[in-house]
């Protein structure tokens, strides 16, 4: 039942034209790194270091964030188009085997855009001709870190875009609360609990170098791990619920 949920929403992915949506932010990404100026800059530090840090600004804090509530809309768009929830869900399919395999493969997705947003980087840098080591553990960090601060959002997203047919209600929430993480990150009062900041805070290598990711354990588990069940759970039981 669960491998035929899958199969069914990997065609509908591959049919509904969202490819070409996956590479919108790494290309801003790309396009930031290859303008930064890393000649004029003599900081002493790694230049592919400098380089992740001036690409993870517009990428993290405002493009990941928002692709979340994109591919959300659009892996729900053809179940609210002509029935297609009672057709759907008139299938001998559970409705959470549903919920869960769209999660799982929007987070499949936006980890294929992180692994862009890590090609995006190295291309770059490679264009810039940096000649310092390449910092793989760290640029790793910074890539996984994002991945893992995006679950509680593609779960709201998600759980947003089955609510409503709509696919400019669940992104304009989206953006009403992305836009203050911009603010929200320079916050050490805030910044730490604000679940549309993660992505930047844990892609940001401005933390704990030694750590797995560049935040502390305690912020992983409860705000990125505590958003995530409350996100997760509310959607995974409205939609065992919705009347359709």
């Amino acid at each position: 039942m669960f491998l035929s949920v899958l199969q069914s929403e990997w065609f509908k992915f591959r049919k509904s034209g969202m490819l070409p949506v996956l590479f919108v932010g790494p290309a801003i990404a790309l396009m930031t790194g290859l303008m930064t100026n890393l000649a004029g800059m003599e900081t002493g530090a790694n230049d592919w270091y400098l380089l992740l840090q001036f690409m993870i600004l517009p990428y993290a804090l405002l493009f990941l964030p928002l692709m979340t509530g994109i591919l959300a809309g659009l892996i729900c768009r053809y179940e609210h188009q002509a029935g297609g929830w009672k057709q759907f869900l008139s299938l001998p399919v559970s409705r959470g085997s549903v919920f869960t395999v769209k999660f799982l493969l929007l987070m499949a997705v936006v980890f294929v855009i992180q692994l862009l947003f890590l090609g995006a980087v190295y291309l770059a840098g490679t264009v810039k001709e940096v000649a310092d080591p390449f910092p793989m553990m760290i640029i790793w960090k910074s890539v996984l870190g994002g991945w893992v601060a995006t679950l509680p959002l593609v779960a709201l997203q998600l759980t947003l875009s089955i609510l409503w047919k709509s696919f400019a209600a669940p992104f304009a929430v989206n953006v009403i609360f992305t836009l203050p993480s911009i603010l929200a990150v320079n916050s050490e009062t805030y910044g730490p609990f604000y679940p549309w900041g993660q992505p930047f805070l844990m892609m940001y290598g401005g933390g704990a170098q030694e750590s797995v990711f560049f935040v502390p354990w305690e912020q992983v588990l409860t705000v990125v791990g505590g958003s995530l069940i409350v996100f997760f759970a509310a959607g995974w039981l409205y939609f065992q619920r919705k009347a359709v």
